[in-house]
């Protein structure tokens, strides 16, 4: 039996991936349009072939033909400002009919499973209701109970509660699947990493490069002193890049020394991170078709300055090893666009484990 094959939606940088491959999928196909966003998903992901394709023109049948042969699993987070609590929740906003796009393709290619994630705020109010209007899409699945869950849960150093809901395929409607059941994630749970573990070690590092797309390449030192949570994310050699520093105005950086861990800059409303505590969500900014705004970063703990975009990945649960853009703005729209791989591994072993369950049942048979 082989591994089991994927394809993502809306990818961005692969955060999802990033998990699906730790959950045991190939991810064989991904698509995304925005080209600063997958800026370096190839690097990432040379195995799996990235279509930068608008998905609203996407069809279930090209998806198979992309991916060479049929998938086992569909995921994907629709894009979220449409929905976002913090937006305006514009009925109107074209990108609330992604959603709907989403499991069209899925009924048409009909994967063993889908994932689809995206902000809690989609379980409220007229949000909820488009969500059950796209569920109505996908009537050859049986369909979890959509659920909220966060990062933080299961072991990441950030506060990132998301909506998650998956579906299983019905392909006998005799013997329908058991619903899938999140409280089958219970023992994946663990305690959150805090800030202190996830990026106390990055002042132990030393620079020693910079590529030519202007890429800042550094090194853990060998006496660096890491967490489990920061060795787990350590490259092979213990290189990482995105660990520039933002460079402040004197007025600004007066600010931040007053601003106590746990507090906010009373101007910029920027959080200083507290050592003992987790990051909030990492927000991504708009793009350039809605004002280029950049979200609000934190406040390192102890240093006068915004967190780089290493300090960011290793709160989210990015290893070392993956790269962003070179740019501290779309690293950090790159970011906070992604599923965390912590919270992505976590669902996505779980949607493994049915599937795998079910071909061994299906074989003994």
């Amino acid at each position: 039996m082989g591994r089991l094959r994927a394809a993502e939606l809306f990818c961005g940088t692969g955060g999802f991936s990033r998990g699906a491959h730790e959950a045991g999928f190939d991810v064989v196909v991904a698509y995304d349009n925005e080209p600063n966003l997958t800026y370096s998903y190839t690097r990432n992901f040379p195995k799996t072939k990235l279509v930068p394709a608008d998905i609203s023109d996407l069809t279930g049948e090209k998806l198979v033909e992309d991916a060479g042969g049929s998938v086992d699993l569909i995921f994907g987070g629709p894009p979220c400002q449409g929905f976002s609590m913090i937006g305006k929740r514009d009925k109107n906003d074209p990108r609330r009919s992604l959603l709907k796009k989403f499991f069209e393709i899925v009924e048409e290619a009909r994967p063993l499973a889908f994932v689809v994630e995206n902000v809690e705020g989609l379980l409220m109010g007229a949000a909820r209701d488009e969500l059950n209007e796209a569920l109505d899409l996908v009537p050859s699945y049986v369909i979890s109970e959509p659920t909220v869950l966060d990062a933080a849960d299961y072991g990441a150093a950030t506060k990132r509660r998301r909506a998650f809901v998956v579906g299983l395929l019905c392909e006998n409607p005799n013997h329908p699947p058991r619903q899938f059941d999140f409280a089958d994630l219970a023992h994946l749970k663990k305690d959150p990493a805090t800030v202190e573990d996830a990026i106390s070690d990055l002042g132990s590092i030393c620079k020693v490069d910079v590529e030519d797309d202007g890429t800042d390449v550094w090194r853990l030192r060998k006496n660096a002193a890491s967490s489990d949570y920061a060795m787990k994310l350590h490259s092979p050699d213990r290189t990482l890049t995105g660990n520039k520093r933002t460079a402040h105005m004197e007025h600004v950086l007066k600010r931040f020394a007053k601003v106590k861990q746990g507090e906010f800059d009373p101007v910029g409303k920027y959080p200083r991170l507290k050592w003992g505590g987790q990051c909030p969500t990492l927000r991504a900014g708009t793009g350039a078709d809605k004002g280029s705004h950049q979200a609000i970063r934190p406040i390192h703990p102890t240093e006068d300055r915004v967190i780089t975009v290493r300090e960011g990945a290793r709160l989210q649960g990015f290893p070392d090893e993956h790269r962003f853009h070179p740019t501290i703005w779309h690293s950090f729209r790159q970011i906070g666009n992604s599923v965390s791989p912590i919270i992505a591994e976590a669902v996505l072993s779980a949607v493994h484990d049915r599937l795998t369950a079910s071909q061994f049942a299906e074989a003994a048979e």
